[in-house]
């Protein structure tokens, strides 16, 4: 197995740092959407400005900033939901545009329909009210293509980091992706080797889309790694130009097969983060005299460390260092998790038996949801030496590696469903996974409080040891 890499290392000549080998455009794509909604609601309000001024002059003004308050909370709703305010809407500065006008017609028809049913028609100036609405529909065109100089600035003529894997497959050509060669990078699609797994992902850290070129032995497994690896996938398949198959991309002469799709897109990310960093936050605050009686009894229990550090596998398939109280003693902690833990585990000290019934020992792990390396709701991270019965767990079943997709949780639905515990059958595993890669399938916030309000009936559990 490969050494995981730490920084300042030298893999094939390169730095680790050069092993990212794009920035992330995920602030960039924000500043770009607010670019956006601030054009917009200039757009709005100066229309509807320009309007009522020419046509009844101060009066007139102050009508008009009434119409704006009016239409453009329903515009901005409607904006969000038909994708004014998406990566469609970056690339193609007209699809943005069409999208708004819609948002902005359907904004214009609703308040009109207000007024009929209201009676309040006569409360308006017609002219104004349909001065401002052509000029506002004409200047949020305007403006948002003045924006398209910012988009191209902030995030580049394709908007997305897009990649190409060359590992030994066709030569395949796009415009403005970032070509690598995989022997060059020490990159192999190894399945059953969690180091050459966490390489793969550093390189494909802060990538949008990837495409992999490689013979067809190897698609399987790119396809498998691609899966777990949050990031829009598809490998080179020259049979898909030839046999002309319908929802597939074709590049030129060459082929591309959609294998893999990130579970969430940055709105939904960006709702998860906010949520996961407002609600550690406060219990971290709420819970840190219990953190220090805990922390306190820890120390006098042996005089050794109070946290527990072990490597584990995050998103992306990339490593991480999660934090719990020890709650074995120093000589006989298990770094690599080989052998999980048991109702009779000697190891365990008196105090880590308390903590770990009552799943107290999991609380440090609020701060690796603060550092945005776990969620507080996702598949459980595991060591990479956890064993189902005999197995690695990635050898029970191939799909282990897809569960890695989104970041690891606190807690996760095979969690509070009460799988959780040693692992002595490969059964165990299986109902696990299969309850991680459910969870994947349909991300709302409302799973996760309820998830989180579930969990509290499993804190205290009989395989909690």
């Amino acid at each position: 197995m490969n050494a995981p890499l730490t920084k300042g290392e030298f893999i094939n000549g390169q730095e680790f740092d050069e092993l990212l080998v794009a920035p992330s455009l995920v602030r960039r794509k924000l500043q770009c959407y607010l670019a956006l909604l601030l054009s917009d609601v200039v757009g709005v309000f100066l229309g509807f400005a320009i309007a009522g001024q020419l046509y009844m002059a101060r009066e007139g003004f102050y009508d008009s900033v009434l119409y704006g308050s009016l239409i453009f909370p329903i515009f901005l709703t409607i904006a969000f939901y038909n994708g004014a305010y998406s990566i469609d809407a970056l690339r193609s500065g007209w699809s943005g545009i069409m999208r708004a006008e819609l948002a902005f017609v359907i904004a214009i028809a609703v308040v009109v329909f207000v007024q009929f049913l209201t009676s309040s028609s006569a409360d308006f100036s017609r002219v104004t009210f349909s001065g401002g609405a052509v000029l506002a529909m004409a200047l949020i065109a305007w403006l948002r293509l003045q924006m398209r100089s910012f988009v191209t600035w902030r995030c580049g003529r394709s908007v997305i980091n897009e990649l190409i894997i060359d590992d030994g497959g066709p030569q395949v050509h796009i415009r403005n992706a970032i070509r690598i060669s995989a022997a060059a990078m020490g990159l192999r699609p190894n399945l059953n080797d969690p180091d050459d797994l966490d390489r793969v992902g550093l390189v494909l850290r802060n990538i949008d889309r990837v495409v992999v070129s490689c013979p067809s032995d190897r698609r399987l497994d790119w396809a498998m790694i691609l899966k777990g690896a949050n990031v829009e996938g598809e490998v080179l398949d020259d049979q898909v130009a030839r046999l002309g198959a319908q929802g597939a991309r074709t590049i030129g002469n060459h082929g591309l097969l959609m294998v893999s799709a990130g579970p969430l897109g940055l709105r939904q990310r960006a709702i998860k983060r906010i949520f996961d960093m407002a609600f550690a936050g406060s219990a971290i605050l709420v819970l840190s005299p219990l953190l220090i009686v805990v922390a306190l009894a820890i120390k006098l229990q042996d005089g050794g460390p109070v946290l527990f550090i072990q490597k584990r596998m995050g998103r992306g398939n990339c490593f991480f260092n999660m934090y719990k109280f020890r709650s074995m003693t120093t000589a006989l902690c298990d770094s690599d998790g080989n052998v999980s833990a048991s109702k009779d585990d000697k190891r365990i000290t008196p105090v880590g038996r308390f903590i770990r019934s009552t799943s107290l020992d999991e609380l440090p792990q609020l701060f690796n949801v603060l550092l945005g390396d776990m969620s507080l709701v996702g598949p459980r991270p595991h060591a990479t030496g956890s064993l189902a019965g005999q197995k690695l767990f990635w050898e029970v079943d191939r799909r282990y590696w897809q569960r890695h997709s989104l970041k690891p949780g606190l807690s996760g639905l095979a969690q509070v469903r009460g799988f959780r515990g040693a692992t002595d059958h490969e059964g165990d595993l299986v109902k696990r996974l299969q309850s991680d890669l459910e969870y994947l399938e349909g991300w709302t916030i409302g799973r996760d409080i309820k998830i989180l309000f579930l969990t509290l009936r499993v804190l205290v559990h009989d395989r909690a040891f």
